[in-house]
């Protein structure tokens, strides 16, 4: 990897985990029963959509939805951003990674993330996208769990966030399974071509 390489992929990164921080900041906001996200958590929303690269952007609406709707956004696109699981420009109509809301309880929603729909089976770019979409359902979950422990250490709504870490895992654990279908269809349709040119050599 050249060094400017380098340097753009550590820049993406830090404001991956910037963008993490700010999250569980919306999270703690939440907890404490806030409805409006703080000046200072709008104004480092905005000096983060600045570090990506957009000019002037103004300040984020104010509530916390709006304000955590805006951060994981951010988040999207710094992980479509990443060198190692590029998204291939021949399918950019398609859906990649969709976030889906759904609604935790007390009318707690959660963002969880849906797999691209499926493509050929030579097609190692889009399986590249599934693990992406995958691994991120992970960071999430964790990013929730690590949530859910505080809560329950400062005994506030410890419950809620536990039922958004579950969320979070079940978003994760059937995005794995679903994975791994996907791939035992891709081996097995590898297989069958291999099979029948085999037979095929037969005397």
């Amino acid at each position: 990897m050249a060094a400017t390489d380098e340097a753009a992929e550590l820049h993406r990164r830090f404001l991956l985990a910037e963008s993490d921080l700010l999250l569980e900041d919306v999270e703690l906001l939440r907890l404490e029963e806030a409805a409006e996200a703080t000046p200072r958590l709008r104004e480092a929303i905005r000096a983060l959509q600045i570090r990506l690269g957009r000019r002037n952007p103004p300040l984020p609406p104010a509530t916390l939805d709006a304000a955590h709707d805006l951060v994981f956004a951010v988040q999207q696109r710094l992980m479509s951003a990443n060198p190692n699981n590029p998204r291939p420009s021949r399918h950019s109509g398609r859906p990649s990674g969709q976030p889906v809301m759904t609604v935790v309880r007390e009318d707690r929603k959660w963002k969880v993330l849906t797999l691209p729909p499926p493509a050929g089976v030579e097609d190692e770019e889009w399986w590249e996208l599934v693990e992406s979409t995958v691994e991120r359902a992970w960071d999430r979950w964790c990013y929730a769990q690590q949530h859910a422990i505080r809560a329950a250490r400062m005994h506030l709504k410890a419950q809620l966030a536990l039922a958004v870490a579950r969320t979070a895992w079940s978003n994760y654990w059937m995005l794995l399974l679903d994975a791994e279908r996907i791939q035992e269809q891709i081996s097995a349709g590898r297989a069958r071509p291999a099979a029948r040119t085999a037979s095929a050599r037969r005397p």
